[in-house]
């Protein structure tokens, strides 16, 4: 992606501007929390096929997000082939039932016990596409030799928020899950050694019984997220 020769700096007009009155940035930003409202994480889908395109323009919107010297530390790996998902499902159910015999610590499990998970996996199977994503701790110029990335928990971590919040704007719904440890994605997509799989996103549309957990629901008022020093 990157060469050496183009590493100078250059600046350049800003290409887009949004010009709102206060009303129109309200109302904007209100229609906008709104509909994030209004995404739900389910474990329950059906396996209704979702168009590849829509995946990628979601990847795309994901791709747009701001990173530590532009180096976009991130790669994302799309997977709607049955037999490939099983796999990974078989290996993250082999993960997840070592947490649960008691590799992840009694505090840990006792705190997902209001989200009703187990070792039991089906989504992974279920869900018309998985998207695995890697971050990338470092890249190489065009030349093969290797560059270090930065900030690379932080772009990525934007990059997915990004990538969950396009794939709800699509109509979507998302799983996030992080077996751990997940060194097997590695191997099971054929990544290198310098990308870390973060999670599987699990996407499709909701069964028809789908459920949550009403403790996903009690999220914390503001005060408790924010603080305003005005001036």
């Amino acid at each position: 992606m990157f060469s050496r020769s183009q590493l100078g700096f250059q600046a350049i007009p800003l290409p887009d501007r949004s010009e709102m009155t206060e009303a129109q940035a309200r109302a904007e930003a209100q229609g906008f929390l709104d509909r994030m409202k209004r995404r739900h994480t389910t474990r329950d889908f059906v396996d209704t096929p979702v168009p590849q395109d829509l995946i990628a323009m979601a990847i795309e919107t994901a791709g747009t997000a701001p990173s530590g010297a532009n180096h976009q530390p991130w790669h994302f790996v799309a997977i709607s082939d049955p037999a490939l998902k099983a796999k990974i499902r078989d290996e993250a159910e082999e993960e997840e039932r070592q947490f649960y015999a008691g590799g992840g610590g009694d505090e840990w499990i006792k705190a997902l016990e209001p989200i009703g998970t187990t070792a039991e996996k089906p989504h992974l199977t279920i869900a018309p596409w998985l998207i695995v994503v890697f971050a990338q701790r470092w890249g190489s110029f065009d030349d093969g030799t290797r560059y270090k990335n930065y900030y690379v928990p932080e772009s990525v971590g934007i990059a997915t928020g990004l990538l969950l919040a396009a794939l709800h704007h699509a109509g979507l719904n998302t799983l996030t899950h992080t077996p751990n440890p997940m060194k097997f994605l590695n191997d099971a997509l054929g990544r290198p050694s310098s990308e870390k799989p973060t999670m599987i996103i699990a996407v499709g549309h909701p069964a028809p019984d789908a459920t949550v957990p009403a403790a996903a629901k009690i999220k914390k008022p503001m005060d408790e997220i924010a603080t305003f020093l005005e001036g």
